[in-house]
C-alpha cells in the first residue's frame, strides 16, 4: 500500500515537471517572432547610448534594470541636455504609462501566482508579453508562470545581450542606422492587434485609439501620443461596456 502511494505521488510529480517544462518551452517559442523584430532595436540602443557618452557597462546596466526600450531611448536623448530631472522622469513616465493599464488587465490572468512570481512577472511585462498573454487567455489556455517566464526571460536576455553587442560595436550599428529595419516591430504589433479582432467593440476602439494617437502626435508630439491614444481607447471601451448585472442572493 505504501509503495503504491509513493509511486502515485512520484508519477504525479513527474507529470507536473513535464507540464512545467512543456509550458516553459512554449513560452520560449512564443518569444521567437518578437526576438527577430527586437534585435535591431537592441543593437541600436547600445550604439546610441555609447554615442551619447555612456560606458558599455552603463548601457548594459540600464537595459538590465530599466528594461523598457522606448523609455531608455527617451532617457539617453534627454540626459545630455540641460533639462530639469523631473521633466526627464515625467517624460519617461508618459512613455511607460500604458504599463499601468497592462498590469491592471493582467491581474486577472495571474491571480493564482505567488507574490514573488507576480513581482517577477510585472518586471518582465512588455508590450508583446502582455499581448501574447492576453491572446493565450482568450484561447482558453492557462497562463502559467512557467510559460510566462519562458517568454519573458527569452526577451529579457535578448534585449540585454543585444544592448551589449550594440554598445561594443556601436560604430558599426550607427553606420547602418539607415537600414530599413524599423518596419519589423510595427508589423508584429499590427498582427497582435488584428488577433483580437474577434472581441466586441474591437473596430471602434482601435479606430478611436488610432485617431487620437495620430492627432496627439501631430499636435503634441511623442511620446504623449502613445499614452493618449491608449487612454482614448480605454475610455471608449469603458463608456460603452455593458457589464453583467450583479446576481441577487436567494
Amino acid at each position: 500500500m505504501t509503495n503504491s502511494l509513493f509511486a502515485c505521488f512520484f508519477q504525479e510529480g513527474k507529470i507536473k515537471e513535464m507540464e512545467s517544462a512543456r509550458d516553459y518551452i512554449a513560452g520560449i517559442r512564443a518569444a521567437v517572432p518578437v526576438i527577430i523584430a527586437v534585435l535591431p532595436f537592441g543593437l541600436l540602443f547600445g550604439a546610441v547610448a555609447v554615442d551619447n557618452g555612456f560606458a558599455v557597462f552603463e548601457a548594459v546596466l540600464m537595459s538590465a534594470i530599466v528594461y523598457a526600450g522606448a523609455s531608455q531611448m527617451v532617457g539617453i536623448e534627454l540626459f545630455g541636455q540641460e533639462i530639469a530631472p523631473w521633466l526627464i522622469v515625467f517624460s519617461i513616465f508618459a512613455v511607460n504609462f500604458r504599463h499601468v493599464l497592462y498590469s491592471a488587465a493582467l491581474g486577472r490572468r495571474i491571480a493564482d501566482w505567488s507574490m514573488p512570481q507576480k513581482a517577477i512577472g510585472l518586471f518582465l511585462l512588455t508590450d508583446p508579453q502582455f499581448a501574447d498573454t492576453e491572446r493565450r487567455g482568450e484561447q482558453g489556455k492557462s497562463v502559467t508562470f512557467q510559460w510566462y517566464i519562458g517568454m519573458g526571460t527569452a526577451l529579457y536576455l535578448t534585449w540585454v545581450g543585444t544592448s551589449w553587442i550594440g554598445a561594443v560595436f556601436g560604430k558599426i550599428a550607427l553606420e547602418n542606422r539607415g537600414l530599413d529595419v524599423g518596419f519589423l516591430l510595427p508589423i508584429y504589433f499590427l498582427g497582435l492587434v488584428m488577433s483580437f479582432r474577434g472581441r466586441s467593440l474591437w473596430a471602434p476602439v482601435v479606430a478611436v485609439s488610432g485617431a487620437v494617437s495620430i492627432v496627439a502626435y501631430l499636435l503634441i508630439g511623442p511620446p504623449w501620443h502613445v499614452s493618449l491614444g491608449a487612454l482614448a481607447g480605454v475610455a471608449l471601451a469603458a463608456a460603452v461596456a455593458n457589464p453583467s448585472p450583479p446576481q441577487e442572493l436567494d
